[in-house]
């Protein structure tokens, strides 16, 4: 009887915990009732690191069952990250402390099913490593993508370093 609550605090939890932005969609097969099943690729930023931001593409299943948020979409997705702005590293991360912490949670079905993305810290090469898998609460999928992002100095866009300029540092 107090399990109920319990679940559907946590499935308020995964949803808000995955905010993106719809980039755009593409239809990849016509359903006579609902909306066709699509390609969806979304957008979001890292929230421990800005100047990160994430391309995700993932199937979403139409029909109605899509329509009424019952469907359970497959776990294929494809992902790249790319640095969009100075990037400084919390500790936790620059540490390794963090490896492997979600940065973006999306439901995939009605119950079970969650899309998530996967930070790591290569510290040796200075890279972020973004891994996208989708689990269950039984099982979860191999199916996987993965991208790096190589931190680089960030210019401003006069085209000079900000950390060449002896007043910035003021």
């Amino acid at each position: 009887m107090h399990k109920f609550p319990a679940l559907i605090l946590g499935l308020c939890a995964v949803s808000a915990s995955a905010h993106a932005e719809i980039v755009g969609q593409v239809s990849t097969k016509f359903k006579w009732m609902g909306p066709n099943d699509k390609i969806v690729v979304e957008v979001f930023q890292d929230p421990d690191i800005p100047g990160i931001a994430c391309y995700l593409s993932r199937a979403k299943t139409g029909g109605i069952s899509g329509a009424v948020g019952v469907a359970e979409d497959t776990s294929d997705a494809s992902l790249a990250c790319r640095q969009i702005g100075p990037v400084s590293l919390p500790e936790d991360i620059a540490s390794g402390k963090a490896d492997g912490s979600d940065v973006f949670k999306k439901r995939t079905s009605l119950f079970t099913k969650t899309m998530q993305v996967a930070r790591f810290y290569d510290a040796p090469r200075n890279t972020l490593v973004y891994l996208t898998y989708s689990d269950r609460i039984i099982e979860g999928s191999p199916k996987n993508s993965v991208s790096v992002v190589v931190l680089m100095p960030w210019q401003a866009k006069s085209g000079k370093n900000p950390s060449d300029d002896p007043a910035a540092s003021r």
